[in-house]
């Protein structure tokens, strides 16, 4: 790159890190305190709230990526423009694209992280979240739970135990569960564990009864049992296909070739169709950014003249393309018929903005070609005009 190809790209590359850093810091923090009650009432500790809420960062990325460069791109022009830079790279003869590259060659960059974060970092970060959040709902009953005292981990759910053995076993379970309004249900047991198996946490009970009631003013209906399990994702809201890893937790080769005998993807197909095509399309915002800031903010522009408007324009506009590329790929979960609107955005906006610079190109040539002609014409009318003059005073 040139001086002054080199000069943009830094000032682009500072603004976008810094902005990233500071959006993701302020996701970060949101998500911490969503989930404040994993170290409050799940027993857990800060490091685990650390790492929990860490790995679900590059989940947003998608999102938080694109707009910090979008953000900084406005910025660095805008600031160019106010130093008088624009127009001076203007007044000597350089085109839009001049400053263009540089910003172009960012949002390659950016592309490039968005796809990697899709196909790789995020899979892998929702997996180890997933295996987190197993640990935390099998630890609720060894480390919440305290013999003696009635815990609610969650509304409308209660657990109660006599004691706990010195291997963990727990005694005198009682658990009351009240979550479906349609019927409630209890849970006593003499004896109740904890058993891990294939990526999912299970209470075992044994020697008790279940107590249900699905009508106040009728008796309710009590089964007997000598081994009971109750799966402990039920804590959480999961899909129909308990155990199977998601959309966002596969990699690429598992959500275009799923096995034949997969449950998720017999049932919610157009989530993997929504997942695969997200992955392609996200990487397309920033260049699509790119061209937009160059089309409406790219221009030089006297300093008298406020930018502020164009600014707020662009911002908005690219925003909302950003948006209805979310909803889209919402609407291509139960439609496949909307991929073509979902690549159709960034599409668009990538036309419309070489439309926009390619006719103020020509408005700048046509502009530059009108002066040229009248300086053409007022040296012929000076030449003219001494050519004249002597022949005059020696007639007289």
């Amino acid at each position: 790159m040139r001086i002054l190809s080199r000069y943009v790209f830094r000032q682009a590359v500072g603004s976008f890190l810094l902005i990233l850093a500071s959006l993701t810091g302020i996701v970060w923090i949101a998500l911490a305190l969503r989930q404040f009650n994993v170290v409050t009432s799940q027993g857990q500790d800060t490091w685990m709230l650390v790492k929990m809420t860490s790995l679900a960062v590059p989940n947003l990325m998608a999102i938080i990526a694109p707009f910090s460069f979008l953000i900084a791109a406005l910025q660095t022009l805008n600031r160019l423009n106010t130093d008088s830079e624009l127009i001076v790279l203007s007044a000597a003869g350089s085109k839009v694209w001049t400053v263009a590259k540089p910003l172009m060659l960012l949002a390659l960059l950016v592309s490039c992280f968005l796809a990697f974060v899709g196909h790789f970092a995020q899979p892998w970060s929702m997996r180890l979240l997933s295996d987190y959040l197993v640990q935390v709902r099998s630890d609720l009953l060894t480390q919440v739970i305290q013999p003696g005292r009635f815990s609610s981990p969650e509304p409308d759910l209660m657990f109660h135990i006599r004691d706990r053995s010195a291997d963990g076993e727990l005694l005198g379970l009682v658990m009351h569960d009240t979550r479906d309004k349609a019927q409630s249900q209890s849970y006593l047991a003499e004896h109740g564990s904890i058993v891990k198996q294939d990526g999912t946490a299970y209470l075992v009970m044994s020697t008790g009864h279940i107590i249900r009631r699905t009508d106040a003013d009728a008796p309710p209906q009590i089964v007997a049992f000598d081994k009971y399990v109750v799966d402990l994702d039920r804590f959480e809201p999961q899909d129909d296909a308990s155990g199977e890893r998601k959309p966002r937790e596969r990699y690429w080769s598992e959500l275009t070739q799923p096995s034949p005998d997969s449950k998720l993807f017999k049932s919610s197909p157009g989530q993997f169709r929504a997942e695969i095509h997200e992955r392609l399309v996200g990487p397309l915002y920033p260049l699509a950014f790119v061209f937009l800031i160059v089309a409406f903010v790219g221009q030089a522009r006297s300093t008298r003249s406020s930018r502020m408007q164009s600014l707020v324009l662009t911002f908005l506009f690219a925003a909302t393309c950003r948006m209805a590329g979310l909803a889209l790929n919402s609407a291509v979960t139960r439609d496949a018929s909307m991929l073509v609107a979902l690549y159709a955005v960034p599409t668009i906006a990538i036309v419309l903005s070489l439309i926009v610079i390619k006719r103020a190109d020509r408005q700048r040539s046509g502009s530059a070609l009108f002066g040229r002609i009248r300086d053409t014409a007022s040296a012929t009318a000076d030449l003219a005009i001494r050519l004249v003059m002597p022949r005059r005073k020696a007639a007289t």
